[in-house]
């Protein structure tokens, strides 16, 4: 086996694998929140007809479990959490920081250039 480098870019690799998986750790744990929320109630009337019609609530709890996170995604885009969300990480990212301060620059330099003719 070819021996492991550790280097700064694999372990920068090695953390975005780890976070992508931990996304996706995330939707399990999310189901499995709903699974114990729904065991909590499994001795109310709800609880009873969902349990002893496992087979029809199954899928039911599926297709609310994907529409509901379907609303919850669009509110999201529709109110821009997301895209505040990037633009604060941006600003904090020193390349990105450093791309912005390039374009600003070079808009001005155009602005001037234009002045000029």
């Amino acid at each position: 086996m070819n021996k492991i480098k550790a280097n700064k870019r694999t372990l920068i690799r090695w953390k975005v694998y780890i976070d992508r998986a931990r996304m996706y750790i995330g939707y399990i744990q999310f189901l499995m929140i709903g699974f114990v929320l729904l065991e909590a109630y499994k001795d109310t009337q709800l609880g009873q007809l969902i349990f002893d019609n496992l087979i029809i609530s199954t899928p039911i709890l599926f297709v609310l479990f994907i529409g509901l996170s379907l609303i919850i995604g669009r509110l999201d885009t529709v109110f821009g959490f997301r895209e505040e969300e990037l633009r604060n990480s941006s600003s904090s990212n020193p390349v990105m920081r450093e791309l912005l301060m390039k374009i600003d620059e070079l808009t001005e330099e155009v602005r001037e250039l234009r002045k000029d003719k």
